[in-house]
């Protein structure tokens, strides 16, 4: 349906279709496709808020597991401090695997930018800077639509491409969010050593406010029920 209603550099019918779709959908936007009729303007909107409603449900999921994160955290230091002293459980809290996780990301985003970039050189002909112009605009959703991908081989390219650095760019800004939280959960850890915990202090801990504070082992949940 959507190959016989868009209009502007086509190259395949079917490809030029999903090539639409992705670009719409991840809020790149081009412009060097667009609908030509009514029906294809509303199935565009669809799109676009689909794609928006992803990325807010991968919003909420991100807020949901560091929230957990803190109270697997909080039970964890409460159970430790009975077995071991306050020096040891904090080693057990000083790991490095969010830093190695922002740093693989990070790492992993160069190298799809130095792929799109040579691609864009090699196939679309373009210029070193207007590639490079090309794909941080693109990886960043904002899609001026000067320069895109027009030729068949290059559309194969980016429907992957464009998806894979959307997904990409998420994990790092949830990685990034998990590593500037950590120096607040470490501080958590210390109070929860340094004090008696009280309900209050567990109603504090209760993030999501399902009245529970609880964590989640590999055979079953453990909680501490506020009452």
């Amino acid at each position: 349906m959507v190959k016989d209603h868009i209009k502007g550099e086509k190259t395949d019918g079917v490809l030029d279709s999903v090539y639409f779709v992705v670009v719409t959908m991840t809020t790149v936007g081009y412009g060097d496709l667009v609908p030509n009729s009514d029906p294809a303007k509303l199935l565009a909107c669809v799109f676009v808020f689909s794609g928006m409603a992803l990325g807010g449900l991968f919003l909420s999921k991100a807020a949901d597991f560091l929230v957990e994160k803190q109270e697997r955290l909080l039970i964890k230091a409460l159970h430790l401090r009975h077995k071991v002293g306050p020096s040891e459980i904090m080693k057990e809290f000083e790991t490095k695997r969010v830093r190695y996780k922002c740093v693989l990301t990070t790492l992993f985003l160069v190298l799809l930018v130095i792929v799109g970039t040579v691609f864009l050189v090699r196939i679309e002909k373009l210029g070193i800077v207007d590639a490079l112009y090309c794909v941080c605009s693109t990886i960043t959703t904002l899609g001026y639509g000067d320069k895109s991908f027009s030729t068949k081989g290059g559309r194969v390219f980016a429907i992957f491409w464009i998806l894979i650095g959307t997904i990409f760019v998420a994990q790092f800004f949830l990685y990034v969010a998990e590593y500037n939280t950590e120096s607040r959960q470490r501080e958590l850890v210390k109070i929860v050593l340094s004090r008696r915990m009280t309900n209050v202090d567990l109603e504090e801990a209760d993030l999501d406010d399902d009245g529970a504070v609880g964590r989640w082992g590999r055979s079953r949940k453990q909680t501490f029920r506020l009452s």
